[in-house]
């Protein structure tokens, strides 16, 4: 085997998708790899995956299902919730309590005004949902009324 055709040999393997080539004549033997890079091209993400999922997922913990019947008392205003007149007065209202509707069942006080908050519905008081002198946000439930 000559020069010439070793080299033939080597550019036939360059300019095809062969990989390798190995040629044998006699005891004379070439063999030619090419190396190879695998370059990974991006792959296209359609559009449908680049945007997030339009449907939002509800977490139980942020909206509690209310029972039938129930109503929550809400807080009109920004302030601080007081359960009873005074710190030494017992509370407005205690969970299992019967009450009618117009019953004061506590206090906001904001900008040192004192604001009694009156139950819309008569009913039984099943939770009062925040604790003595805490502060409130406006539309807060303070407690859940199971109507009559």
């Amino acid at each position: 085997m000559d020069f010439d055709t070793v080299k033939k040999v080597i550019k036939l393997l360059e300019e095809s998708d062969i990989t390798a080539i190995s040629v044998e004549k006699g005891d004379f033997k070439v063999e030619v790899k090419k190396e190879t890079h695998v370059h990974s091209l991006p792959i296209p993400i359609s559009q449908e995956h680049l945007h997030a999922p339009s449907k939002e997922i509800e977490k139980s913990s942020e909206k509690p299902v209310e029972e039938e019947g129930v109503v929550a008392i809400t807080s009109p205003m920004v302030g601080t919730f007081y359960r009873s007149p005074s710190p030494d007065s017992p509370p407005y209202v205690e969970e299992g309590d019967d009450i009618e509707k117009g019953k004061i069942v506590c206090i906001v006080e904001a900008m040192k005004l004192f604001n009694e908050i009156e139950s819309d519905v008569s009913g039984k008081v099943i939770k009062i949902l925040v604790e003595n002198a805490t502060p409130v946000e406006f539309g807060q439930k303070l407690m859940l009324i199971k109507k009559k």
